[in-house]
């Protein structure tokens, strides 16, 4: 009972930050940065926002990097890979929902992020149209049949060429992942970028794991989703 009321009194003054109002983020890698209030969890402003992925990111995105955030949404590791790419550097941010495009366009201007691109695109495994499922947090849609909304969809193949190929893959795209992987064979065979993966599922993580393996990768498991099925996957290509 202690702890719970401990809990509610440290969340209480998370409460009194009105939705809207642009924050300083207090710690971590983008300490300083600007950040809109209530376009996210309260831990991206804090900087407290998936610390293990936070430290992933500073660990393998280097100046002059290219990096896509696949599945950007509200923009936080758009920014993070803004700032470790530095002014050499490029980063593409795939987005179809139009309410998150909006927050991570504000987002970058803000912080005039000048070596962001926003790609208002769902990765998959073909260029078109496809229904996209929305939910209550923003963060959590994604492509399905089921989904009421259309986005513009394309496959990193389609795309190749017309943009700088990546050395860092970052997709949390709540599973669509195995089709995202298959759109971008030759991508993958040919620049080979380290990717970080969130794979939702069991099969997700099944078929994601032995693409990868196929095109000569090696996993390590950040989260392991055994229990909730929810995986986090580090990918490197052992010929890289």
């Amino acid at each position: 009972m202690i702890s719970r009321w401990i809990a509610r009194a440290l969340r209480l003054p998370l409460r009194l930050v009105a939705p809207g109002t642009v924050m300083r983020i207090r710690t971590g890698p983008l300490r300083g940065r600007r950040w809109v209030a209530g376009t996210a969890t309260h831990g991206c402003w804090i900087g407290t926002y998936e610390r293990e992925t936070q430290r992933v990111f500073e660990q393998s995105v280097r100046p002059g990097g290219v990096v896509y955030d696949i599945g950007a949404n509200a923009g936080f590791f758009t920014l993070l890979a803004s700032k470790l790419a530095g002014p050499s550097g490029k980063v593409y941010a795939f987005e179809p929902l139009p309410r998150n495009l909006a927050v991570l366009r504000e987002h970058v201007r803000l912080n005039g992020a000048e070596n962001v691109e926003v790609m208002p695109l769902a990765i998959s495994d073909r260029a078109g149209m496809a229904r996209f499922a929305t939910a209550d947090d923003p963060a959590m849609g994604g492509l399905s049949e089921r989904g009421v909304l259309e986005v513009d969809t394309t496959s990193l193949d389609t795309i190749r060429g017309t943009i700088a190929p990546p050395s860092f893959i970052k997709m949390d795209i709540e599973g669509a992942e195995y089709a995202a992987l298959s759109g971008a064979m030759e991508v993958l065979r040919t620049a080979k970028p380290v990717i970080l993966l969130s794979a939702h599922g069991y099969v997700q993580h099944e078929r994601c794991t032995g693409l990868l393996l196929g095109l000569g990768y090696s996993m390590t498991i950040l989260v392991d989703g055994t229990a909730d099925g929810n995986y986090v996957l580090l990918a490197r290509s052992e010929s890289s």
